[in-house]
């Protein structure tokens, strides 16, 4: 059986690295893990083509805006094995969502964008190189609006932290009775899951694996 394929997708103020605890968890799996350095070119079809070939027959995970553009791949025709896509933004179908995010960054730059959206853990050290990549991000995931997964996707589960404020649970179960996709729950953790528990995103992650592969004959 070929190795299932897990691409890792960051989202903004941050890169590759923010990755880096959940491939330590992951390490022993027996998985291709594809951790992209995104390029934040503020064109959400310039960064689904950038991801689109190794998203391709992959488990996508995504968590803030990585998750939006998970779940914008998701509604293409590229065929994805599975999704698990925490806490992604939802466009009109929670107004204000992202509000206190474009405050931060409107009072304080990238380190108030990182400290409201992400909370005390993250750093500026964890924010990309190029100082614009945080202020095209912020405009393109303000203006994304969600779509239903293409036919014939693999599951697409939707997480949000159990520690994360109502509207984010908003949110989620939004997504739930517009698009059909699954929600959990992730236990003591808010939106910075793959740094604060990652733990929580493996289980998560490990079960859709499991569903993702084919079962064996007999």
């Amino acid at each position: 059986m070929a190795t299932t394929r897990v691409l890792l997708v960051h989202g903004a103020a941050t890169t590759s690295r923010v990755w880096d605890r959940v491939r330590g968890l992951l390490r022993e799996d027996d998985l291709d893990l594809v951790t992209p350095d995104r390029a934040s070119s503020g064109t959400l079809g310039t960064e689904l083509a950038a991801l689109a070939d190794d998203a391709d027959g992959a488990v996508v995970v995504g968590v803030s805006g990585g998750a939006t553009l998970g779940l914008a791949l998701a509604a293409t025709d590229r065929p994805l094995a599975a999704a698990v896509l925490h806490e992604p933004a939802v466009g009109s179908l929670v107004p204000g969502l992202l509000d206190h995010v474009v405050a931060g960054f409107a009072s304080g730059g990238v380190p108030g964008f990182g400290a409201a959206l992400y909370g005390p853990s993250w750093t500026p050290a964890m924010a990309p190189a190029d100082p614009d990549a945080v202020a095209r991000d912020l405009a393109m995931f303000r203006r994304f609006e969600p779509a239903a997964p293409h036919p014939g996707q693999g599951p697409v589960v939707v997480t949000v932290g159990e520690l994360s404020p109502p509207a984010r649970h908003r949110a989620a179960w939004a997504l739930h009775d517009l698009l059909g996709v699954e929600v959990r729950v992730l236990p003591g953790t808010g939106h910075f899951v793959q740094h604060d528990a990652p733990e929580a995103l493996v289980d998560v992650v490990r079960s859709v694996v499991r569903r993702a592969q084919p079962h064996p004959p007999g």
